[in-house]
């Protein structure tokens, strides 16, 4: 159902910062905050007697995380896989301060072919559009795909669908948690400068993620947590 990019479609990045994407103020500072690059340690591991399997994640920090995330937390990914896959990623304020954080479960998708593929869902929804220099508009229509796309759809909670006719099947993405998506694909172009991808591998994958990112901000008081969650179903035509 998932491509496997660089780093593994299992493990999300995660923004600890207050902007989705770069820095807002430390340009030096990792693009998408540093937890997408760091390791995570294996809590537990369970067989379910219903045929799924759970996993329990957990970010390890050290020294250096702290000059990038000088704030005490806890970050948890729960994968929970059987006939649908469930993500729970667990932000956890261990500290006396509350903090902001965005974030995102950063997904490639195998699809036939992105230009004749559609995303259902975002109707009508307002997005910034990254590609154009953060413009904003408003989504007519399913999202379709003839060039270069990076947008944050904004205030949209429910469910979207990908479908994709070569294929002959729909990706169903459900989410709590989340108030903003992220729809995402390089195109030509950037593609081929990508190591990871080569010529004409962007018609062969899509990003729809699951995010809290810009006005989606979310602040995680002391002693508390904020839980997103993203279910991911496929259904044949």
């Amino acid at each position: 159902m998932i491509r496997r990019p660089p780093r593994s479609t299992l493990f999300p990045y995660t923004t600890l910062f207050r902007s989705f994407g770069s820095h807002a103020t430390e340009a030096g500072f990792p693009a998408h905050g540093f937890a997408r690059s760091q390791c995570w340690e294996m809590v537990q591991v369970q067989q379910l007697s219903d045929g799924r399997t759970t996993l329990s994640l957990r970010l390890l920090q050290d020294a250096n995380t702290r000059l990038l995330w000088p704030h005490d937390a806890e970050l948890v990914l729960l994968v929970n896989v059987g006939e649908c896959l469930q993500m729970d990623l667990l932000t956890r304020n261990t500290g006396s301060e509350a903090f902001t954080v965005t974030q995102a479960l950063h997904t490639y998708f195998a699809v036939s072919d992105v230009r004749e593929v559609s995303v259902r869902g975002l109707e009508d929804v307002a997005y910034i559009d990254k590609v154009a220099d953060g413009a904003r508009d408003v989504q007519s229509g399913p999202v379709t795909f003839s060039a270069e796309m990076d947008r944050i759809y904004l205030d949209q909670g429910g469910e979207c669908v990908i479908d994709d006719p070569g294929l002959q099947r729909r990706i169903f993405i459900r989410r709590e948690g989340s108030r903003s998506t992220v729809v995402w694909n390089p195109w030509a172009e950037k593609s081929v400068a990508m190591a990871d991808m080569g010529e004409g591998a962007y018609r062969g994958m899509l990003c729809v993620e699951a995010t809290n990112a810009a006005e989606d901000a979310v602040r995680v008081e002391p002693g508390g947590e904020h839980r997103l969650q993203v279910s991911y179903r496929l259904m044949a035509w």
